[in-house]
């Protein structure tokens, strides 16, 4: 993996601030945070140590190859002497005043605005918000206290539950700064209220001043939640994991690691990570809902269903949760309760298509198709793409043994989803049935290419061989399916069919033996056959 390393800073500082005509340096001159060239370094220094600017292009740099930091650092020192020959020429002081200096330069004359949504990841980023000159709150931010930091001015990064703005607080005269309102100010009652913020731990890192490495802990959150958008799971890991570490009273940290864990299979330490986050944001609707989800994976559906109640109790508007608390429901064979809770989110989302494939797959697990199919058809009325309502379809129409129609149905997932491993399985299935046997073939080696650790495909395999009369082919199947399982009783039956079309009575008479002591009905007829040939 990659390291946080910035490999494009140089230590010529001092000589750049010469160069641009200073006549005295700016207020982190010197800082050994200057020098860093990893965040491993960033979190080995003393807070007073750290240049937050030089942090967040570390950051910058791991993201993308294409940062030069040495650059935007440079920018920023511009920003900073321009900003300052601004005080000095309208006589007034480094203090609480300079604020109004620094918002006017910001955001009326050089046009740094917030984003409307986060839709691109490299809005997250500093060096991204100086090139376009718009970010979202915690960019912002870290821009407006990197130019604080180079002016001495005591302005502090500060988080709420989903929000983040800036302070300043010099003991004396302390007002809160909206980055993302052109420096505008609110009061704390404002983002309490606004963001729910919890009131009760004394040790929340909440509405606090944050020092550097708290604030760079906010932005490893934020960035590992977009490593995971992107599906780099890994990366998404190491900068949540460090964001825990630095700020673990952060419950958007918390529950961003039990995403990420939950995802990688770890689903105890997907559980740890959500209570942890509840325990500091107990009235937080989506970590209830995420808890939920880890204890259905553990299979403690009690728990589970509990937990999706909360967070329903907290927030009604939440669908996944409806439809997660249904499969919980399922798993138990509560199908009315299932039903409830989606025709209620139905209520609420008639347009939501995947609610009704949903509850097409509700009717279908309690054994009615013809409740199941017009739900599936209403769904895929609204999104003719919808694979998993087309899958739903295939099941039923095998229950219903419309083998054309079933195989049809399964054609259309694979259409839309080439991969899906359980259409690609059932279409083999299907095919067999229909004695096509190459087709069938063509589809278990596609479904063996997704998935190759499935004893069960290897079997169907060898079983579309047999009956296609290439015992060979047949025989190596089967016993790749017994060398990932060897209990599997059916696939040595198989074998022993393979072994004895192949004239090899003696492995025949070992595995059909096995197959009985697994608890396989195997064929007399076929097991006196091998006896004869052994005799």
């Amino acid at each position: 993996m990659k390291k946080f390393i910035l490999t494009s800073l140089c230590v010529l500082f001092s000589a750049a601030a010469v160069c641009a005509g200073a006549d005295e340096p700016l207020a982190n001159d010197g800082k050994r945070g200057l020098y860093a060239k990893s965040l491993e370094q960033v979190l080995r220094l003393r807070e007073d140590e750290v240049d937050l600017a030089t942090a967040a292009l570390i950051v910058s740099e791991y993201w993308s190859d294409l940062v030069y930091g040495r650059r935007y650092l440079s920018r920023l020192d511009d920003m900073a002497f321009e900003i300052r020959d601004r005080l000095k020429a309208a006589g007034l002081p480094t203090d609480h005043r300079a604020i109004r200096v620094i918002n006017e330069y910001l955001f009326k004359e050089l046009g740094f605005a917030s984003v409307p949504e986060i839709s691109d990841p490299n809005d997250l980023f500093l060096h991204s918000v100086l090139d376009k000159k718009r970010g979202y709150c915690l960019s912002l931010s870290i821009l407006y206290l990197a130019i604080a930091e180079r002016l001495g001015l005591p302005v502090y990064g500060v988080v709420a539950p989903g929000h983040f703005f800036v302070r300043y607080d010099d003991g004396q005269v302390r007002f809160n700064i909206e980055t993302t309102s052109a420096g505008g100010t609110a009061d704390d009652e404002h983002y309490i209220e606004k963001f729910k913020v919890p009131q009760t731990r004394r040790d929340s890192i909440y509405m606090q001043n944050l020092n550097k490495i708290q604030t760079l802990g906010c932005l490893l959150n934020n960035l590992g939640n977009t490593y995971s958008e992107v599906g780099n799971i890994d990366s998404a890991l190491t900068a949540l994991e460090r964001a825990v570490q630095i700020n673990p009273s952060l419950a958007e940290s918390h529950m961003n690691l039990g995403n990420i864990y939950l995802r990688k299979g770890r689903v105890n330490d997907a559980i740890y990570e959500y209570r942890s986050a509840l325990k500091i944001k107990p009235d937080d609707a989506k970590s209830h809902l995420n808890l939920g989800n880890a204890y259905t994976e553990r299979g403690w559906l009690r728990d589970a269903i509990d937990e999706y109640h909360l967070s329903l109790k907290l927030d009604a508007n939440i669908i996944d949760t409806y439809k997660n608390l249904a499969t919980a429901y399922c798993k138990q064979e509560m199908f009315g309760q299932a039903i409830g809770q989606l025709r209620r989110a139905i209520a609420l989302q008639p347009k939501d298509s995947s609610l009704y494939s949903w509850l097409g797959d509700v009717y279908r697990q309690m054994g009615d198709c013809e409740k199941a199919i017009p739900q599936y058809e209403k769904a895929l009325a609204m999104k003719s793409d919808l694979a998993l309502a087309y899958y739903g379809l295939g099941l039923c129409y095998n229950k219903m043994g419309l083998l054309d129609d079933e195989i049809e149905q399964y054609r259309r997932v694979l259409y839309i989803e080439p991969d899906m491993l359980g259409a690609l399985v059932n279409l083999g299935n299907a095919y067999v049935r229909k004695e096509k046997f190459d087709a069938a073939i063509e589809q278990y080696d596609k479904a063996i290419q997704i998935k190759p650790d499935d004893a069960t495909i290897y079997y169907n395999l060898g079983t579309a061989y047999i009956n296609k009369g290439n015992y060979q082919k047949a025989v190596a199947e089967y016993r790749e399916a017994i060398r990932l399982e060897p209990s599997m009783g059916d696939a040595h039956n198989g074998l022993a069919y393979g072994y004895y079309r192949l004239e090899k009575y003696n492995l025949a008479l070992e595995h059909i033996r096995i197959a009985q002591e697994l608890g396989v009905a195997v064929d007399e007829k076929l097991l006196a056959a091998i006896q004869d040939r052994v005799r």
